[in-house]
């Protein structure tokens, strides 16, 4: 859903520049669409996995450019997932069968990445909560 998003709106952008050339455009969507398949999600991974442990695991599949366990801000523990980005899209399309694989003693889970949808942080809400009138 998110890859939709984001390809519908580089294709609005592309459609209402004002200029002529559509070849910029154009790159830009192809660009945005080979990015989104060479990213994997990976979840479910042990507190002990690392950024290396996880690229040497997936790099048996390709040409790994970047593998990143997330971890907690406060503690730098692990929070579980991580990204892997490879190459070429073949490359991650054959890893994807790392899906439901032990890696450390876990069963991990393996997808295509999907671009998060920003939304503004905290609790929301606002207004006073006195419950009366003014």
């Amino acid at each position: 859903m998110a890859f939709a998003g984001r390809f519908g709106g580089l294709v609005r952008q592309g459609l209402y520049q004002k200029s002529s050339s559509y070849v910029a455009p154009i790159a830009s969507m192809l660009n945005a669409v080979r990015d989104m398949s060479s990213k994997l999600f990976v979840g479910g991974l042990s507190w002990g996995t690392d950024d290396q442990s996880l690229k040497d695991a997936f790099s048996t599949y390709g040409e790994v450019i970047d593998a990143r366990v997330i971890t907690d801000r406060e503690t730098g523990r692990s929070r579980g997932f991580g990204f892997v980005s490879y190459a070429d899209d073949q490359s991650a399309s054959a890893a994807l069968g790392m899906d439901g694989q032990e890696l450390q003693g876990r069963n991990i889970r393996v997808s295509y990445a999907t671009e998060r949808v920003s939304s503004p942080r905290g609790g929301g809400g606002g207004g006073d909560f006195g419950g009366g009138y003014q």
